[in-house]
């Protein structure tokens, strides 16, 4: 393996008092509804940073893969956006100040990003390494959306409870990263936003926002959300404006609804128990995954209709 810091360009050497907790956020295979890019991007625009270093992306991105965006001007191309992987300091709302490691996951070369990673987190004596993901889930988009909690400690997933057990998902950087430090020793965890299934195609804010409040809570830090509030409400308005109309997608919604009703009764006690779901049968993963499947084959035939017209 060639030398990692090499990956790393250094732009401003900042000196943290106490050891910082570093936020890691990658956009990419675990970002439904661009929860993770709307995060970042929210942290930016709303903390107080500066720049620490980047990535060499030459090395680490595939550009055919995700080409980069071009400005083209009457008669020349005028601008190029090359995605960044950069590192920034970051002082939340309350005087905190924290790593924030963001852009796209890398293509290539993840071993030897991990070990680069790894001379952050040593050059900065990081305590706490947190991840953000964002991932398909089956619930609807008129309940509050639920996060996963999981970490390298017991003490880091306490109060929190799974309903997943062993199974085996492709592997992303970022899990890849929280695995790697756990095993270093660097107590590290990943908090994970649950996006409604039919939406992970699609801008979501209010994924961003469970992020967001799950990170400060599990954290301290302060993340400012309100910047999202707008934008969330405008995709909840569209996304109620496409159920009108559209019995697939309301059988969709309404499903999803009884289910994620009942399993909350369960979980709080408020009814008998499992024992309640016997008279009202949950609808089936094939029974939810049909309905889906007429509804986007809906969308296509109106979107074939309109070109037509």
């Amino acid at each position: 393996m060639r030398d990692p810091s090499e990956l790393v360009t250094w732009h401003d050497r900042v000196d943290v008092a106490e050891r910082p907790l570093l936020l890691y956020a990658f956009t990419g295979f675990v970002d439904a509804g661009a929860g993770v890019r709307l995060g970042y991007e929210q942290i930016l625009q709303e903390c107080e940073h500066r720049l620490v270093a980047t990535f060499d992306t030459d090395e680490l991105l595939d550009y055919r893969a995700r080409r980069p965006r071009m400005t083209y001007v009457v008669d020349h191309f005028a601008a190029v956006e090359i995605p960044e992987i950069s590192l920034h300091e970051v002082t939340d709302p309350t005087g905190q100040r924290f790593l924030l490691l963001s852009g796209p996951e890398p293509d290539y070369q993840w071993l030897r990003f991990l070990a680069a990673v790894d001379t952050i987190v040593d050059a900065f004596d990081v305590r706490l390494a947190v991840g953000l993901s964002a991932i398909p889930w089956p619930i609807p988009h008129t309940r509050p959306l639920g996060i996963t909690v999981h970490g390298s400690e017991p003490d880091l997933v306490a109060g929190h409870v799974s309903v997943i057990g062993e199974i085996e998902v492709p592997g992303h950087v970022g899990a890849m990263l929280e695995l790697h430090l756990g095993q270093r020793g660097v107590p590290s965890m990943g908090v994970t936003a649950q996006v409604p299934h039919y939406l992970v195609q699609f801008e979501f804010p209010r994924s961003a926002i469970t992020l967001l409040s799950g990170v400060s809570a599990a954290t301290g830090l302060v993340l400012p959300t309100s910047g999202l509030d707008d934008p969330a409400k405008r995709a909840d308005d569209e996304v109620s404006e496409q159920l009108e109309g559209n019995d697939e997608f309301a059988g969709v919604v309404a499903a999803l609804e009884g289910q994620y009703d009942q399993m909350a009764a369960i979980s709080s006690g408020a009814t008998g128990g499992l024992g309640d779901l016997a008279g009202s049968p949950m609808p089936t993963g094939d029974e939810i995954a049909a309905q889906v499947e007429q509804f986007l084959s809906s969308l296509d035939d109106s979107d074939g209709d309109e070109k037509q017209d």
